[in-house]
């Protein structure tokens, strides 16, 4: 059921670009490699952002691990800040950094690559490496960084998504969202499952989890769901994807009204797009930034919503709409089509009532940076 509406048009709003620019770019790129991908963003308030990425000579590299910049005029200029913590040989990183009433965390994972001629994939069942879930944690709005300590799941992956930075709810309890993954060897005892890892102690244990999608399709694959407070409920919302026809389904949303325990059955926005991330304006508009299936590039969409049904107010081509590598094509291998991606990941913050931000990566004359848009919508 097509749950989208383009009919009631009274309340239009426009999306407009404000300006674009670089949170970080390779400052040699003549001399050595260096690859920045998924940016996470933590608004510390009074114009200060700080942007966690990932970056290494490659999207599967020995030396892909966290790093920071941070900006102190409302994302306009951008300040590179280093590592997010200390490197560790044979390991790699990947971080999604949000701000807490107890400080900002990193939500991320260590991947164990033992074999350097081994990528972070298997390209023969889409397995991953051996992993662990982490926390890392700044007192001082990012500035420096605890060592990661390990985070203990609920449920056997083996291994995890990196989607989406912890989410803490007005009660205090915080929200990791995530999703299975196979192993190395293609095992996957729990099958594929988008999920949010649940802690009532600020991060200290997580013995509690909820289904935000999943299917009875052992082929269905939930990636990147995007997870935000919504009115006095969560709204999810993800990228739907058939891994044995290669095909991009519709994507989907789930509400929960339980703090994450529970979620709708889940239903279909109306849209086609990879990477879907939300950001919730107020109760009643939802921007939806994605990589569009039916047409190239990065595009934004604005809605209303009511818990049920999603109204198109407008939607505007951000970045890469004329370019032909718009996204995964179902002509390749499954891994091989993911670490090909040349763009994506988008996240936002709002400025002020108007204004967002949103960073995002992409490849560019051979080079992989994080740029910024600062968008107003009006």
């Amino acid at each position: 059921m097509r749950l989208i509406s383009h009919d009631c048009m009274e309340a239009r709003k426009s999306i407009q670009i404000l300006d674009e620019g670089v949170v970080y770019a390779n400052p040699e790129p003549l001399l050595r490699s260096r690859q920045a991908f998924h940016p996470s963003l933590a608004n510390l308030g009074n114009g200060e952002i700080l942007c966690g990425f990932e970056m290494g000579e490659a999207v599967e590299s020995q030396d892909y691990r966290a790093h920071r910049c941070r900006s102190r005029d409302n994302g306009k200029t951008w300040v590179f800040e280093g590592a997010l913590f200390e490197n560790v040989p044979g390991v790699t990183s990947a971080t999604r950094i949000s701000r807490t009433r107890a400080g900002l965390v990193g939500f991320g994972a260590r991947y164990y690559r033992l074999n350097p001629g081994q990528g972070l994939l298997n390209r023969e069942n889409l397995g991953m490496t051996r992993m662990e879930l982490v926390l890392t944690r700044s007192a001082d709005n990012g500035k420096s960084w605890g060592a990661p300590s390990v985070l203990v799941p609920p449920l056997v992956g083996p291994a995890f998504e990196m989607c989406h930075a912890v989410v803490e709810l007005p009660g205090g309890r915080w929200l990791a969202p995530t999703a299975t993954w196979r192993g190395w060897n293609g095992d996957l005892p729990n099958g594929n499952k988008a999920i949010v890892l649940i802690s009532d102690d600020q991060g200290r244990s997580w013995p509690e989890y909820g289904i935000s999608f999943a299917s009875n399709n052992s082929s269905d694959i939930f990636w990147e769901q995007s997870v935000h407070l919504w009115r006095d409920a969560l709204l999810s919302v993800c990228w739907h994807f058939d891994s044995a026809s290669q095909r991009h389904l519709p994507n989907k949303f789930a509400v929960s009204r339980d703090g994450g325990k529970t979620f709708s059955n889940p239903a279909e926005i109306g849209i086609h797009g990879q990477t879907c991330k939300a950001l919730v304006l107020n109760d009643d508009y939802i921007l939806l930034a994605y990589r569009r299936v039916d047409k190239p590039g990065l595009w934004l969409s604005l809605f209303t919503f009511n818990g049920k049904a999603w109204n198109l107010l407008s939607e505007k081509p951000l970045w890469g709409h004329h370019r032909a590598d718009s996204g995964m094509t179902g002509k390749e291998n499954n891994a091989d089509a993911l670490s090909g991606l040349c763009f994506g990941f988008p996240q936002m913050t709002r400025l002020d009532d108007k204004t967002i931000l949103l960073v995002f990566w992409r490849l560019e004359k051979w080079s992989s940076d994080i740029r910024y848009f600062r968008i107003v919508i009006d």
